[in-house]
């Protein structure tokens, strides 16, 4: 009955907390500029990946240049 109320508990937490704001951008998109509002969290987290991405890169091409990197 514990690991029940456990998982309920979670799924309540993200159904009633964590998706509020996501259900507020849902009701949005029914306007004409809504789906520019409601992707744009789809453009900040590409953002993110994109500069997690070039970051990455820059320090594997330092890694190269300097011969650590890991060789199996």
């Amino acid at each position: 009955m514990i690991a029940f109320n456990i998982f309920k508990w979670i799924g309540e937490l993200f159904t009633d907390v964590l998706f509020l704001p996501f259900n507020s951008i849902r009701s949005l998109a029914q306007e004409d500029f809504g789906w520019w509002i409601a992707n744009a969290v789809n453009w900040f987290f590409l953002g993110v990946l994109l500069v997690l991405l070039a970051y990455w890169m820059k320090e594997s091409r330092r890694f190269i240049k300097e011969g650590t990197e890991d060789r199996a």
